[in-house]
């Protein structure tokens, strides 16, 4: 199975996860392979790391070239790679530079990704395949100061995810495509912002369940629908683990005000 993104956060927890069920790995890093190959080494099954941009078709041919002559088949993808800027900004100060950097990241690598595996399973016609695109709550909900990251994941959930679920069954009978939409969660992307004073309990105010996610959570959830034997009959279904996140506030401030 190929994780995109491994070396941190979210990747590295599907892959710990993933590793635990005896699975083999394709663990892909773009600019911490370090991360990723301390990894590799780490896990008690055999993994494979290649680095590469996921926006670059020539570094997606390379990945799958060398995943296929290793391992020589791929059942499963999660599709974590991806970048959010920490500075919030508005749409009418936003950069158009800022834009394509994100939907490149978040977007057109997700689309090279898969476009790749489709040719193989083209090719092999296996019965069975799945794959679990990561998502935001940003996709959900919006995020203010964040129009680039929130309309890239939110195409990746509801555009792509709804898509490839009808296409796979055309290549692979039993193929099956989901997502998953994590809140704030505890990885080294959300860590500068999770750390400004107050912004936690700001976070957690439109949630019942009023904790930050581990990294764990959002992979057992990523190893539920990716399983075949869990969820062989579940497919473009979008899981959010955000602890019931929802659109309005929960829960007063510390001075007992129901505003920001």
């Amino acid at each position: 199975m190929l994780v995109t993104g491994a070396s941190g956060g979210i990747g590295a927890a599907c892959a710990r996860e993933f590793a635990a069920e005896g699975a083999t790995l394709v663990l892909h890093a773009n600019r911490n392979r370090a991360a990723a190959d301390a990894l590799a080494s780490d896990l008690a099954t055999p993994a494979l790391v290649v680095a590469g941009d996921l926006s670059r078709e020539s570094d997606v041919d390379r990945l799958f070239g060398e995943a296929l002559d290793r391992f020589g088949r791929i059942d499963t993808v999660v599709a974590n790679a991806g970048i959010w800027i920490p500075d919030a900004v508005p749409i009418e100060s936003m950069s158009l530079a800022r834009w394509q950097r994100t939907l490149d990241a978040n977007q057109t690598s997700v689309f090279l990704t898969f476009r790749a595996w489709f040719r193989d399973l083209a090719e092999r016609r296996p019965d069975r395949a799945s794959a679990v695109l990561m998502g935001s709550t940003a996709a959900v909900f919006g995020e203010e100061g964040h129009v680039e990251y929130a309309a890239s994941k939110a195409a990746i959930v509801y555009g792509m995810t709804r898509t490839l679920k009808n296409e796979i069954v055309r290549l692979c009978p039993r193929g099956r495509v989901n997502a998953v939409c994590p809140g704030w969660t505890r990885t080294p992307m959300a860590a500068p912002a999770l750390e400004v004073p107050g912004a936690v309990e700001r976070a957690t105010r439109t949630q019942p369940v009023r904790r930050v996610a581990e990294p764990e959570d959002v992979a057992r959830a990523v190893a539920y629908l990716a399983s075949d034997r869990l969820a062989a009959h579940v497919s473009g279904e979008i899981v959010t683990v955000a602890g019931g996140m929802e659109g309005r506030l929960l829960h007063r401030d510390a001075h007992g005000s129901d505003t920001e």
